[in-house]
């Protein structure tokens, strides 16, 4: 039975068993996590015929915040891409800001894609639109790949509706509405640095050479396909309408209960945002707008999308699921008391704490949502003990999880094969971005931490 030092170093090892498991055996995320959840619980003080139980109850009260917006949310982001949407939040972004500023228009489509839609999924949309982009203007590919890639996984780490966020928003206990308003004042600045201006620093010491001289027929084949007389065209207006339907229902609630009628259990007004603006609800509402207003854009039948999201989401509340077993495994063990002790005799503060370990999981498991879960699940009931603004502990712990991708993550290798790179240039553009961004972002946490007796719900 370990404890003490002796678990700590269990628990290190445990991560160096997950982290052979997944990059050196190729194990699923899912299964790896559950096999060192059992391990850990079994040489620690649990009795080990709880052990089961412990795993399955950190499972179900994962999912049990997060599972139902999980799934819609996937459901949503699909509907949007089948639809044609956000090709034309791309290029109205792109009219808006103009040729010559399109790496601020890249940055703006990104940060605002990837709240619906997922990292992977989205990338792949847009990458042919930085073709294009890179081609026209003469700008170097690895500057728009940087600031696609990291405006992409910064909105996927801060802002919810993205499982990692909202799971840290609901193991924080804190208003999904709130953490979203904070959690996009820290994304922009944090996309600007690491993927505006540091993008365009690294897109001059890796210029295009001939790596996108086969992709010019295959673009002007698309761009017609696109303007073909077979294709409706959605209005940009509708595209920008379904993308805020449910931040809009998600913030009404926010402002209605808790800005403009203070007491507002007991009110009808009160009652009906409190329904509408849910987490659930809203995204429920959206998904069953999104069927019948977007079906005239969409060349596959309704079953046809579901069945593509639900193979999606299906995978991903697995993996949700077990990180957050994993984390309930270790917070049971005593071992996120003992970390903590740990990293605050170093006079670690609670916001970098926070930031260092979900940074540390981020790039041993390459996955920013299980970071996320894990580290959430293990800080989220220490929030109170460590004295921190719950919301800042969340976001400085969702900073965490941005940069660090290494070759362990899957996303590492969609920008590698798409952003048409080495690894070499991968590391340089994307993990090391994604660093300076996360970095950046726990920057802005601590400025809002410095003035948050000025600011509501910090």
């Amino acid at each position: 039975m370990l404890t003490g030092n002796g678990l700590i170093i269990g628990f290190v090892v445990a991560l160096i068993i997950l982290f052979v498991l997944i990059i050196r055996f190729k194990w699923d995320a899912f299964i790896a996590l559950l096999v060192v959840a059992i391990g850990i619980g079994i040489v620690s003080a649990i009795p080990a015929n709880e052990v089961p139980a412990v795993i399955a109850e950190g499972f179900g009260n994962t999912l049990a915040g997060v599972g139902i917006l999980i799934g819609l949310g996937i459901i949503f982001g699909q509907f949007l891409a089948a639809s044609g949407a956000i090709e034309k939040i791309a290029s109205s972004m792109l009219k808006t800001f103009g040729v010559k500023n399109s790496p601020y228009a890249i940055a703006a489509t990104s940060t605002t894609v990837a709240i619906p839609v997922f990292f992977d999924a989205a990338f792949i949309i847009l990458h042919k639109l930085i073709y294009s982009l890179s081609l026209r203007t003469k700008i170097s590919l690895a500057t728009f790949v940087a600031i696609l890639a990291i405006g992409l996984i910064v909105s996927h780490s801060l802002i919810i509706p993205t499982p990692g966020p909202l799971v840290v928003a609901d193991q924080m206990g804190v208003d999904i509405g709130v953490f979203f308003i904070y959690g996009l004042l820290v994304a922009i600045p944090a996309t600007l640095v690491g993927g505006v201006i540091y993008g365009k620093i690294i897109g001059k010491r890796i210029p295009n050479g001939n790596r996108l001289e086969d992709v010019k027929e295959e673009l002007q084949t698309v761009e017609q396909a696109e303007r073909g007389p077979n294709r409706k065209e959605m209005p940009t207006w509708l595209a920008y309408a379904m993308l805020a339907l449910p931040i809009v229902l998600i913030l009404s609630n926010t402002v209605v209960n808790n800005v403009i009628l203070q007491d507002s259990s007991e009110t009808i007004l009160g009652k009906i945002f409190a329904v509408v603006g849910d987490k659930n609800s809203a995204l429920l509402i959206s998904v069953i707008v999104a069927m019948f207003v977007l079906k005239p854009y969409i060349k596959e039948k309704t079953e046809v999308v579901m069945k593509e999201a639900f193979e999606s989401s299906g995978m991903v509340l697995l993996i949700t699921g077990a990180g957050g077993a994993f984390g309930q495994v270790v917070q049971q063990t005593g071992l996120g008391d003992l970390l903590v002790n740990l990293m605050t005799g170093f006079n670690m503060p609670a916001l970098i704490l926070g930031f260092v370990f979900a940074q540390i999981l981020r790039a041993s498991l390459g996955s920013a949502t299980v970071a996320l879960v894990t580290t959430s699940t293990i800080l989220g009931p220490l929030a109170a003990d460590l004295g921190a603004s719950p919301v800042l502990l969340g976001l400085a712990i969702a900073a965490g999880g941005i940069g660090l991708s290494l070759p362990n993550d899957s996303g590492f290798w969609v920008v590698n094969k798409f952003g048409r790179l080495s690894v070499t240039e991968t590391i340089r553009i994307w993990s090391l971005g994604g660093f300076a961004a996360g970095v950046t972002a726990l920057v802005m946490v601590h400025l809002l931490n410095a003035i948050s007796g000025f600011l509501p719900g910090l």
